[in-house]
């Protein structure tokens, strides 16, 4: 199943620090790209463009998806991932961003980071002489987004025309999720206490991404209105890496955030229920609803792999 996009993209040696960096055929052709790496992997057919390449993995945060995804994608595709805890490196040493970019560049072909401050991803990808890719910040989460496109299309058959509900806080997952959907023309509403609303620039930025695609693009604090008649519902955890000193807090202003079955009952009747994971079972979702039917959690998760291999063969290609 292709003809999402076929069109020629040219990403070699950029960086993806968000998605707002892509235009909307490069997106769409690189999960048309996933969906061909996916069928072969499936196969057990492994081309190699990306033999002798390496691809250093900067983490400043502990990670499931993001290293094993990265780190297989590399080994699938004929190259090699080196893990580097930023907590091992001259880093947390206070070596200086600049320095660590610029000599990372002697020795590697890209750079992944998983970390905290977005602007240190912005300072690294301006120093060094390779590309960068966002694995995370605080502020955008861009794979896990490539990632729900190619799963929402793979169910969906399509994507403009979809209604999306994110149900939870406004943080990075939420800002990548709006930037996708609105780039490629899906419908997204956004549901969140008061004073946990996306980023104010984020937001307006999609607006204009939304006007251009002709999606809408919804901010509430109703998880009943940005629910109503979507046909896909995704949450995160409410209380994030970073924010264990706030929980028993976030815990009170989310509770009527919940995604369960009362809720759902105002979703389209075929709905899919995402979430980028890990979950906590009980507090933004119920165990009914993530271990149910419609959810597709863990396809969603294991489309990190493929949607990065397309993403690491444009980034990486000769």
């Amino acid at each position: 199943m292709t003809a999402l996009q076929q069109l020629q993209i040219d990403l070699k040696g950029k960086d993806l620090l968000t998605l707002a960096d892509l235009e909307p055929q490069e997106i769409l052709t690189l999960l048309d790209k996933a969906i061909t790496l996916k069928e072969k992997t499936l196969n057990k057919q492994f081309d190699q463009p990306l033999k002798g390449k390496i691809l250093g993995m900067i983490f400043d945060k502990s990670s499931t998806r993001t290293r094993v995804s990265f780190e297989v994608g590399m080994i699938q595709l004929g190259g090699s991932a080196l893990y580097l805890n930023g907590s091992d490196l001259q880093l947390g040493r206070g070596e200086t961003v600049s320095d660590t970019a610029q000599v990372l560049s002697q020795y590697l072909d890209g750079i992944m980071i998983r970390t905290f401050s977005h602007k240190s991803v912005e300072d690294l990808a301006a120093n060094a002489e390779i590309p960068v890719i966002n694995g995370l910040t605080d502020l955008y989460h861009p794979c896990q987004a490539l990632a729900d496109l190619l799963t929402v299309y793979e169910k969906k058959g399509k994507l403009k025309g979809l209604k999306l509900a994110y149900i939870g806080d406004g943080n990075n997952v939420a800002h990548s999720l709006m930037i996708a959907c609105t780039k490629v023309g899906m419908d997204v509403s956004i549901a969140s206490p008061q004073g946990y609303f996306p980023n104010e620039e984020v937001t307006a930025q999609c607006k204009e991404f939304a006007r251009q695609s002709g999606a809408n693009l919804v901010i509430t604090d109703s998880p009943e209105e940005a629910v109503d008649a979507a046909d896909i519902i995704y949450t995160d955890v409410w209380t994030s890496m970073g924010q264990e000193n706030e929980n028993e807090q976030r815990l009170k202003d989310f509770s009527q955030f919940q995604v369960n079955g009362k809720l759902l009952e105002l979703a389209n009747e075929d709905y899919l229920f995402m979430h980028c994971l890990p979950a906590h079972r009980g507090e933004e979702v119920t165990a009914e609803v993530i271990d149910g039917a419609h959810s597709v959690v863990f396809e969603q998760a294991g489309n990190r792999l493929h949607a990065q291999k397309a993403l690491l063969v444009e980034i990486l290609k000769d």
